[in-house]
């Protein structure tokens, strides 16, 4: 609980918001009405009151008749003290929802941010979302919801808000479903090219940008914050053995990660599923590093991207004041290597064994090549590995491995 509360506080840092105060209640029945007991509810009146906060933030997602009855009681107690404001009731998942608005900077980021925004908002909707309709869109940067604030005979303006917003959200569907037949044709791409894939995963915050960053020599956003980059990003990365792979890192896991996000960013994370080897980023300075690791593995189980081969990644070993724990460490984690991003240690080890794996998935080939099919040799050189080559009279003895992406080129 002493975690997860010090996550929470950690997402509010990262959405700009000061943590005045916290507390806690152990039930055994949650309250259908207000989550939690009545006189726990006066005890979190009095704590805004005393330290004249702007919003309460649960750390467990609020139903909407929850979050109508919490505002409730908040207006009333406050509407007299505080007439030109009111105090609102957030919980993780509307916190979360901010985070990636804020984070999510190309069109692709900013659709699924929106979609996942409007489809956790809709069920919320009350007489005080009047007009939101208005501002549907306004993450992505347009699209219009047309006839907003034309109402039919009888009809409210909350179900007129309502009609707005569903249209709104199969809009963004339409074009999340673009987005991803595009994904899907990059990916055919790749995979025809034989360039192998490498994804990296891992709870937010973990290292991975700054990993990318190390192994590429790119300049993916890094920062020690919750969700710091949203976007996916590719890069191409060499190999002990001058192979190139490609390294795809999207967005990090979190505890209780909204269901609506996962959804929505499904094009993105099918890139996961996709991949011929998953790269498990850990930071191994983090106390409750187990519940993190199962975080991942629960996502990545929800996303049907179990399956693939799996290098684990302890990062942040920098940070360790005993080197000698990461020893103990390594021994719970199978297939591990201990790393710094930061500082590039363990790195090399970290590629000899991507290298390794990835050839262990290669299809051997020995084949006789006629000579007019040099492209082939070449292909054969370029994406795999020769072991064995002899020019004879009828064309070329390439003896090797390659991926399995191009072997059917090579069958006779």
């Amino acid at each position: 609980m002493e975690e997860s509360l010090a996550e929470l506080a950690q997402l509010a840092h990262t959405a700009q918001i000061d943590v005045l105060g916290q507390i806690h209640q152990k039930v055994e029945h949650i309250d259908s009405a207000t989550l939690i007991g009545k006189g726990k509810i006066q005890e979190l009146l009095d704590l805004v009151d005393e330290r004249e906060a702007d919003a309460v933030i649960f750390d467990e997602e609020l139903s909407p008749r929850q979050q109508r009855e919490i505002e409730e009681r908040l207006e009333e107690r406050f509407a007299e003290q505080w007439p030109e404001k009111s105090v609102q009731a957030l919980d993780r998942t509307t916190l979360i929802l901010d985070i990636f608005a804020r984070h999510a900077h190309t069109r692709e980021g900013a659709l699924q941010v929106e979609l996942a925004q409007l489809q956790y908002r809709l069920p919320r909707l009350t007489r005080a979302w009047t007009h939101l309709a208005r501002q549907a869109g306004g993450t992505a940067g347009g699209g219009g919801t047309g006839g907003v604030g034309l109402r039919g005979p009888g009809e409210t303006q909350l179900e007129v808000d309502r009609r707005a917003i569903n249209r709104r959200i199969d809009h963004l569907k339409q074009e999340l479903e673009n987005v991803r037949t595009h994904r899907a044709l990059h990916r055919q791409q790749r995979q025809k090219a034989g360039v192998p894939v490498v994804a990296l995963v891992g709870y937010t915050n973990a290292g991975k940008s700054t990993l990318l960053n190390t192994l590429s020599g790119a300049d993916v956003l890094t920062a020690d914050m919750l969700f710091a980059t949203l976007d996916p990003t590719i890069r191409r990365v060499e190999l002990p053995n001058g192979r190139h792979v490609l390294f795809s890192d999207t967005v990090g896991f979190i505890q209780k990660l909204p269901t609506t996000l996962i959804a929505a960013f499904r094009a993105t994370l099918e890139e996961i599923g996709e991949a011929d080897l998953i790269l498990h980023v850990v930071d191994i300075t983090q106390p409750n590093v187990m519940n993190q690791v199962q975080a991942v593995k629960d996502t990545l189980a929800e996303l049907d991207a179990t399956g693939k081969p799996v290098i684990t990644a302890l990062n942040k070993i920098d940070r360790l004041n005993n080197p000698v724990e990461i020893q103990k460490q390594i021994q719970e984690f199978p297939n591990s290597i201990a790393i710094s991003a930061l500082t590039g240690q363990g790195t090399d080890d970290l590629l000899a064994r991507v290298e390794r794996i990835l050839l262990a998935g290669m299809v051997p080939i020995d084949v006789l090549i006629p000579y007019s099919r040099g492209d082939l040799v070449a292909l054969a050189h370029e994406k795999g590995i020769v072991e064995h080559e002899e020019h004879g009279s009828q064309g070329t003895r390439v003896k090797g491995r390659v991926p399995p992406q191009i072997a059917a080129s090579f069958q006779t």
